[in-house]
């Protein structure tokens, strides 16, 4: 046996897509196990009760869950994500170490040949070079976003500073061009955190790292769908494998609750009495949340539009405090007066659920989202064209990338962004948000839902025997195995 130790960044999207990339490995080769090693986010208490409903659900795989002690940090410091990586990793030391003597007194314990780390825990490479380990990255977002971020890199080292990006996210009508693009990228594309130059120093640091350290990087995409972002800086990193997509299908866990499954199965029974790609899914990932204003306006135009929905609605943390949205009480106090009445018969309004079992049912027809690049992966795979509503993060890149690079989206906006701790954004109008919806559903929408039909077909055939992710998985599989004997 072959041992994978995986780090998965804190964070639901992240913790997700790192076990199902674990489980898909275990799976195709029996010959390997993984540990993975969980931290937690202290302000979302969903991911404590994900990581223990994922441990069940893939009990008895070659899979084991290590959940790390909390490090004692001031509560400042809890809400700094560089400074709550960096604090795990004595305790990721004292784990590889535990496994490295074990198997040293063992002839029947599995053999160490990787770590697997997600793309924000570089730091985790000095546990590996302390043990003579070799590490692997896995990549969350997309390989576009990847050749943007070594893009922004190389305009730092060639300058010495940030400054460069700095200027490029507040300038206006400045377009970036990249190699194999097919499109001039626009500078206000660029996520905030480059703004901040402890942040955007970090973020450069670790690319600069994916390049001189790592010895490959698995890609949560699929060749036929990103093939001009993997020409773009093939010669300049280590091996990619575009492993993707890779999802975790069904509910098992991800959503980490029995509320969540109760939702479920409502809205399931709703879904089975409604035509086919007629309901328009409005979700916007774990981590956002809306004040009434907002609120208002979405409801509105959900309304004018006459369309049949499903909206996914969360409580804002209170004013201050740096946690998950949670769900409401009574999400009646909180909407439009009779509301909830007049569109009874056409929608739903319900708090945290399973997306990605909602957008395989046949009934839904289009997808309001926030862009995070897991929920890109599940609404092609299941053939549902997306409404671009971007947050924060890379968002406003996918988003761009999908509506005006491959085609696969319509927009309600492409530059909305939400900051957490600063000014409120813009208040996206009823109207907007009415015109992205009928883009999504109107007969304007054919073109699109042909292109992503056919994207659909692609992406499950990728990891089918003989497609180009299965592929690409069996050369990763046996770089790593060939560690076994290669001196690591």
């Amino acid at each position: 046996m072959f041992e994978l130790i995986f780090i998965p960044a804190p964070g639901i999207g992240h913790l997700a897509s790192t076990v199902e990339m674990a489980n898909v490995l275990v799976t195709r080769d029996h010959r390997l196990s993984v540990t993975l090693l969980a931290m937690k986010l202290p302000y979302d208490v969903k991911v404590a009760e994900c990581i223990e409903s994922l441990s069940t659900s893939f009990a008895g795989k070659n899979i084991q869950f290590n959940v790390l002690p909390e490090p004692p940090l001031p509560e400042e410091s809890k809400k700094d994500f560089i400074v709550l990586v960096e604090s795990y990793k004595p305790y990721v030391r004292e784990a590889v170490s535990n496994f490295t003597a074990s198997a040293a007194t063992s002839l029947d314990s599995p053999r160490l040949v990787g770590l697997v780390i997600d793309m924000f825990c570089t730091t985790m490479i000095d546990v590996g070079n302390e043990f003579g380990v070799p590490c692997y990255v896995f990549y969350t977002c997309s390989a576009s976003f990847l050749a943007f971020s070594l893009y922004l890199q190389e305009l730092y080292e060639e300058n010495g500073s940030n400054e460069v990006v700095e200027q490029l996210l507040n300038s206006d009508n400045v377009e970036l061009t990249l190699p194999n693009f097919a499109n001039p990228i626009p500078s206000k594309l660029i996520p905030t955190l480059f703004s901040n130059k402890d942040k955007a120093v970090w973020f450069h640091n670790h690319i600069k790292r994916f390049r001189l350290e790592i010895k490959g990087i698995l890609i949560n995409t699929f060749e036929e769908m990103e093939s001009h972002a993997a020409k773009s800086y093939s010669q300049v990193l280590p091996p990619l494998y575009f492993v993707g997509p890779v999802l975790h299908l069904k509910n098992a866990g991800v959503a980490g609750s029995s509320e969540a499954q109760d939702n479920a199965d409502i809205i399931m029974k709703w879904l089975d009495d409604q035509p086919p790609s007629s309901v328009v899914l409005v979700c916007f990932g774990t981590m956002v949340s809306f004040d009434e204003a907002q609120v208002a306006e979405i409801a509105n135009a959900l309304e004018e539009s006459g369309v049949r929905f499903i909206w996914s609605l969360r409580q804002p943390p209170p004013k201050g405090k740096f946690e998950a949205p949670r769900n409401y009480n009574d999400v009646k106090d909180f909407l439009p007066e009779g509301f909830l009445d007049r569109t009874m018969s056409i929608g739903r309004v319900i708090g945290w659920t399973s997306q990605v079992e909602i957008l395989a049912h046949p009934a839904i027809g289009g997808f309001v989202s926030h862009c995070g690049w897991n929920s890109i992966l599940e609404s092609v795979w299941h053939g549902v064209p997306i409404a671009t509503w971007p947050m924060h993060a890379e968002q406003q890149f996918n988003a761009f990338e999908m509506v005006v690079e491959l085609g696969l989206a319509v927009e309600v906006t492409l530059d909305y962004r939400i900051t957490f701790g600063e000014d409120k954004p813009r208040l996206v109008s009823a109207e907007e948000v009415k015109s992205g919806i009928k883009k999504l559903i109107g007969e304007e929408s054919d073109e699109v839902r042909k292109k992503v039909k056919a994207k659909s077909e692609e992406s499950q055939k990728s990891v089918m025997e003989g497609g180009s992710s299965f592929i690409s998985l069996g050369k990763f599989i046996d770089d790593v195995l060939a560690n076994s004997t290669g001196g690591s």
